[in-house]
């Protein structure tokens, strides 16, 4: 009887350590999927310098909130010094300023490019909408324009990114 029990158990206890060894192998592969998801997210974290009375600044802000960007906003008076320090070259110019990671983003630039932007990580200063182009986030309404966004780097230079 002895011999009997032993032999019904011994495949029992291993089906049973074989079944935990699959679940634990299962957990850590889940576990590590789960990191490297988390590894390659993008930033969305994004402070927006702008004026506090301009009504496309705070749509464009809308915009990116819509698009689960987490924005800080900084209501500023004197805008050209901010655009100064984060490198903005002043022909590229528009009504506000963000800064996502090491990257400027100048004017009405849509949340998909930012996305972008921070998947690819392209050496570059920013991107910029220069001006207020109508129909670009923040300036809905209105006959919309074609527009380019364009990629800058430290020395102005600058190339289309993505043109809407």
């Amino acid at each position: 009887m002895t011999d009997s029990a032993t032999s019904t158990s011994q495949p029992t206890r291993r089906a049973f350590l074989a079944t935990v060894a699959s679940a634990a192998t299962l957990v850590a592969a889940g576990a590590a999927q789960a990191l490297s998801a988390t590894a390659v997210a993008p930033v969305r974290d994004i402070v927006v310098y702008k004026d506090a009375n301009c009504g496309c600044c705070r749509e464009w802000v809308t915009h990116l909130k819509k698009a689960g960007f987490v924005v800080t906003v900084h209501d500023m008076t004197d805008m050209v010094t901010v655009k100064r320090s984060l490198g903005v070259p002043e022909a590229l110019e528009s009504c506000h300023t963000g800064r996502i990671g090491k990257y400027s983003i100048e004017g009405h630039v849509p949340a998909d490019l930012i996305t972008r932007l921070m998947t690819e990580l392209p050496a570059a200063r920013g991107l910029a909408v220069p001006g207020m182009v109508t129909g670009s986030p923040g300036m809905e309404g209105g006959t919309k324009q074609a527009y380019d966004v364009l990629l800058f780097d430290a020395a102005g230079k600058t190339r289309v990114y993505a043109s809407r």
